[in-house]
């Protein structure tokens, strides 16, 4: 009984507050620079973005209070009531969302836009952890597995129908949490795989070796090596192992000295070819071991080999004319600096001219003569790389790293499996944030909107992270309740 008497002053994990606060502040100053009038220079004028967001940092702070009182065992107790309340609330959004820049996501609550699907990420980590932490859960079942999918991929839907694709790839960060409690690796390495593939087939789809597309080949080519990596660390004789090198050097040379003697094919239908061959030689060994891993192997190829074969169509007639251009531009296939690569051109000139030191607060040229295009916004990183330069902007990435650092020591602390997957949940959205918005500023990610936590203006994004944040300290201070 001693221990819950503890003030939940003393119990906070105030090394957490100390660096939301110090993120949290930096970021308004970072909006002040980006926003910066020359009329009306103060940082407090509530007309300017700067202290609109002032407002916004203020209501966090009372909120982050108010969770702080709440009992712990709430969140727990409420997890699927607000999960559910904010599906609904997002199907609303739906319907009643003005279109705003080709999107409808954002509900209009008199002078104030709110963003549902910034607090549904909320109510899916405390869905999520509720449905994990139940008695008798085991991940690994299909069944749990599938139950824990469609958690994430109902909020991701929705978000979709709204037309805002960045919000929506958020919750597939979710994944990572997925790999803590036990979810197979595989998925997590598919993931890898399908990204490679994609943005390889892509990038050389208009590159010719004579008559054989360059990309399609490469692919191919990492699908033969993906397949006989899988059969080495499965199936483990590496005798086996290296008669499919051999086999696969032998058909490659023989046909590339067939070249010699002028005949010329496609080198695609010749990597199919050994994939096919490969793939029935796997089909052996399952015979002759009865190893399940082998029929993982075998699909795992099919599926690589139907994913290449299918992202031309994917891109060409299921993606929006928009995001085509943006994914071209940052895979370097176009060049469009005064159309969808004109964010990206002046950000990285930004963030270029500022140097090892910066150009000093207040005195970045791109910022003031508002080069950048939502500079204040889901731009806000080149502000600070401009003005600060390259010591600034490292010292934010840090900042960011420590915060989700601490989070996962938070969450591995817990004595419950709700808290601990709360936690994860919470360091795999602010990891997936900060990654995708720097990646996206510096021109390594095609710009999908995807807001920097607790810099980008605005209130629904703050307010988002705050609510993620310090209901898990919440939690953390709990945790000895009735210990």
């Amino acid at each position: 009984m001693a221990l819950r008497e503890i003030s939940i002053w003393k119990s906070i994990d105030w090394y957490t507050v100390v660096l939301y606060t110090i993120l949290v502040f930096i970021g308004w100053v970072s909006i002040y620079a980006a926003s910066y009038n020359f009329d009306n220079a103060s940082i407090f004028d509530f007309s300017e973005r700067s202290g609109k967001q002032l407002l916004w940092i203020g209501l966090s702070f009372g909120i982050a209070f108010i969770l702080l009182m709440l009992e712990s065992r709430m969140y727990e107790a409420l997890a699927y009531p607000v999960y559910i309340g904010f599906m609904l609330l997002l199907v609303v959004t739906i319907f009643l969302a003005p279109e705003i820049k080709g999107s409808r996501s954002w509900l209009v609550l008199g002078p104030v836009n709110i963003q549902p699907a910034e607090f549904a990420k909320f109510g899916t980590a405390l869905a999520l952890a509720r449905l994990i932490s139940s008695y008798n859960f085991v991940l690994t079942k299909p069944a749990n597995f599938f139950k824990a999918c469609l958690l994430i991929l109902l909020p991701m839907a929705l978000i979709m129908m709204q037309k805002e694709t960045g919000s929506a790839l958020v919750y597939a960060s979710l994944v990572f949490m997925l790999y803590r409690e036990g979810m197979t690796g595989l998925i997590l390495f598919a993931g890898l795989c399908s990204i490679v593939y994609f943005v390889i087939g892509l990038k050389y789809s208009g590159l010719l070796w004579g008559i054989t597309p360059v990309g399609e080949l490469f692919v191919l080519v990492l699908i033969v090596f993906v397949l006989i990596g899988m059969v080495a660390y499965y199936y483990k004789n590496m005798i086996v192992v290296r008669n499919l090198l051999l086999f696969s050097a032998s058909v490659s040379v023989l046909c590339y000295l067939l070249t010699a003697f002028g005949i010329t094919f496609n080198w695609v239908y010749v990597i199919s070819a050994l994939i096919f061959l490969l793939s029935l030689y796997v089909i052996v060994l399952y015979l002759q071991s009865r190893n399940n891993k082998m029929l993982v192997t075998l699909c795992f190829t099919v599926v690589s080999v139907i994913f290449l074969f299918s992202v031309n169509y994917v891109f060409t007639d299921i993606m929006e004319p928009h995001q085509q251009t943006r994914i071209k531009v940052a895979l370097g296939m176009e060049d469009d600096p005064r159309g969808a690569g004109y964010n990206v051109n002046q950000s990285k000139i930004a963030i270029g001219s500022g140097g090892l030191w910066g150009k000093g607060f207040l005195n970045g040229t791109q910022t003031k003569l508002k080069y950048v295009p939502e500079q204040d916004t889901d731009f806000i990183f080149c502000t600070i790389g401009e003005e600060e330069g390259f010591w600034g902007a490292s010292l934010v990435v840090i900042l960011f790293l420590a915060l989700i650092i601490r989070i996962i020591q938070i969450s591995e602390r817990q004595r419950t499996a709700f808290g601990r997957v709360y936690g994860y949940c919470v360091a795999s959205i602010l990891f997936f944030h900060l990654a995708i918005n720097v990646g996206m500023v510096i021109g390594l990610c095609p710009v999908i909107g995807i807001p920097l936590p607790f810099f980008s203006y605005g209130g629904s994004s703050l307010w988002g992270f705050t609510i993620l944040l310090f209901a898990l300290l919440r939690i953390d201070a709990g945790r000895l309740e009735n210990y």
